[in-house]
């Protein structure tokens, strides 16, 4: 994995456990032994979701856990959310139940080589997508999420240049939104590519009424037949509030189970891949799993720290996006 981020891993060994248990007991029990705090992803497993403290997007949840006073923060993610919570809570003790949960998105822009692109164009405000490498927001001047990238981006001068990082496809429905050029960095989310344009048609014709949800994330073509682009907070909401029965969920499959949660009576369908596989389903997502979420706290490992320094620079973005946000009143 390329990051600065250092990973405690020492007398970490893997462990049977007793088939007896009751995880979500015994979860419960270590969070009040150790004053713990669960957080979990939206794309987690549903079981995941449903022992955590909080359920939302990233840098939300990292925002909530900064708020607490857990001395402990068990992010039930991927690596880059962890880092993430870190760097709002350099004080508490992260913890990531599988250090092999990364991100397709966050690894397909590796810091050295942007480091090199950023160089290209000094003149140039550098934007980056909040699912990134620590070190990455630390080559940042602002930090941005799928639910606010497009205002902040208004809110800097017409005639100011903009780099736009990792993803290429919220990169270009941002510059679509606001009229900006912008310079993308070739990157994507694997899940968000995968999604196809004919088997979608073909859904929308199996249910007609049938409303499209999407991620920003997915690529144009898919966005250009949503009824509804949002992040994944902004697609839950839009489906609680609407008076439509049926969705097409075109992001990773988890979100439908807070979806259903919320929504009883409504029908929410995955929106199906280009081939067979479950690639709607991120695979390092779901490689959280609540035995490795029990072992985690048990064990408090594995550990994500990052370095000082890091902090100390990636911080500033992630404040600089929050004091825009407050001024627009976001």
């Amino acid at each position: 994995m390329d990051t600065l981020a250092e990973i405690n891993l020492k007398g970490f060994v893997e462990e049977q456990i007793d088939p007896t248990l009751d995880l979500f007991d015994e979860i419960e029990k270590l969070k009040k032994e150790k004053n713990a705090v669960v957080l979990a992803h939206y794309y987690q497993e549903p079981d995941i979701q449903d022992i955590a403290d909080y359920i939302g997007d990233s840098l939300g949840l990292s925002q909530q856990a900064a708020k607490t006073d857990a001395d402990i923060i068990v992010f039930a993610g991927v690596h880059f959310m962890a880092e993430t919570a870190k760097i709002l809570s350099p004080q508490k003790k992260v913890l990531l139940p599988d250090l092999k949960a990364g991100c397709s998105l966050a690894d397909s822009c590796p810091p050295h080589l942007f480091r090199k692109f950023k160089e290209n164009y000094p003149d140039h405000l550098v934007i980056t997508y909040v699912n990134c490498t620590a070190e990455l927001k630390a080559l940042s001047d602002i930090v941005c999420t799928s639910s606010n990238a497009v205002a902040i981006v208004e809110s800097l001068p017409k005639d100011q240049k903009i780099i736009f990082g990792p993803d290429k496809n919220l990169g270009a429905y941002v510059a679509k939104k606001t009229g900006r050029d912008l310079v993308l960095w070739n990157g994507a989310c694997m899940v968000h590519e995968i999604f196809s344009m004919e088997k979608i048609t073909k859904l929308k014709e199996r249910h007609p009424n049938a409303k499209l949800l999407a991620h920003p994330e997915c690529e144009d073509v898919i966005l250009k037949m949503a009824d509804y682009i949002g992040s994944t907070t902004g697609l839950l909401k839009y489906a609680t509030k609407s008076s439509e029965k049926e969705f097409i969920v075109a992001t990773e499959s988890g979100i439908i189970h807070q979806m259903q949660k919320e929504n009883p009576d409504k029908v929410f369908i995955p929106a199906p891949p280009n081939n067979n596989c479950a690639c709607n389903d991120c695979p390092h997502m779901k490689r959280n799993t609540l035995e490795k979420l029990y072992l985690c706290m048990k064990n408090e490992l594995p550990e994500i720290t990052v370095p000082a320094e890091i902090i100390k620079r990636a911080v500033k973005p992630i404040e600089r996006m929050l004091e825009i946000s407050a001024q627009l009143g976001l």
